[in-house]
Parts: structure tokens; sequence; C-alpha cells
């Protein structure tokens, strides 16, 4: 049961809705339900943006998805363009199995040592109490709480404002 982390391609759009639109997965996150496949081929076909640090991965075991992660831009402003935006998840059959560790290992090195990423932000829902725990073993704080943050399931939800600074910020190579 070997575990391989790549980046995602426009032919894993199935994989990539199969598993957003599971009912375990989509309500601890800001997804939909029933998404769509091909919504997602078509953001997995768009042409790459020159320049952007943005990566998705999956995470395949057996061939088969069980989990992916992103880094994504805050945006567009140039006093922004050292923080990207987190979201990660994994499919409930393989949660407690080291997936999302290993996800956000990968992320957090090419954020650290890639991508000249300073500041890492994500939100959660505040009684996601397994997510809370990955972020916080990875270096991630807490910053605040959103109240009422977003539906879920007909009720409004709060949600936690978390993110994480380069622990090693790059420095020059001495001559």
């Amino acid at each position: 049961m070997t575990l391989i982390l790549r980046r995602v391609r426009p032919s894993d759009a199935a994989a990539m809705a199969e598993q957003l639109a599971d009912p375990d997965v989509f309500p601890g996150l800001l997804q939909l339900p029933y998404a769509n496949v091909e919504a997602w081929q078509q953001r997995l076909s768009a042409p790459a943006v020159p320049g952007s640090p943005e990566l998705l991965l999956i995470a395949e075991r057996d061939g088969h998805a069980v989990g992916n992660a992103g880094l994504h831009p805050v945006g567009a402003q140039l006093r922004r363009r050292h923080a990207m935006m987190l979201g990660i998840s994994v499919s409930p059959s393989a949660q407690g199995q080291g997936i999302g560790n290993a996800l956000m290992a990968a992320m957090l090195d090419y954020a650290d040592n890639w991508a000249q990423v300073l500041r890492i932000e994500l939100t959660v829902f505040s009684d996601n109490e397994r997510a809370i725990r990955l972020y916080e073993r990875h270096g991630f704080e807490h910053e605040g709480r959103h109240k009422a943050y977003a539906l879920r399931n007909g009720v409004y939800v709060d949600a936690l404002a978390m993110a994480r600074l380069h622990p090693r910020q790059p420095v020059v190579a001495p001559r």
C-alpha cells in the first residue's frame, strides 16, 4: 500500500469530484454537494498561469485517490504575494492513516523551500478537531474566530483563521 503524491492532472477530474462530493467530506470544506466533474475538468485543463506558485497535489494509494491538497495565491495584489491559502482533504476511509500528514509535509516543503512563501493561511470549521490538530502539529497558529462563517447543513457554523509563518526565512548564501 504505497502512497504516491503527485500533481493533479486533467484526467483526475472525476476522482477529485468524487472525493469532494463524498457526504463525509464536503461538509468539512467550503464545497457544495454534487461536485461537478465537468467543472473540475475545466479547472484542471486551464492553461497554467506563468509564474504562478499554485500547487495542487493528489494522494494515491493502490491506484485510488485518497486525498488532495492545494496551495493557492491569496490574490493578485503585489503586497500579498508572499501569502498563500491552503486547502486539504482526505477521504474518510483513509483518515487517520498519515495521508493528511504526508500532503501537509509536501505542501510545506514546496512553500518553504521552492515557492518563496512567507505566510500560509487557512480556515477550518471550529469543530473539525482532527484537522485543527494536524495544522497545529505543522506550526499553524490560531489567529481568530469567524462567527457564523458558513452555512453547513442548514446551520451557520464558526470557523477558525489559522496561519503559519515560514520557520526559517530564506537568507542570501555567503559568498
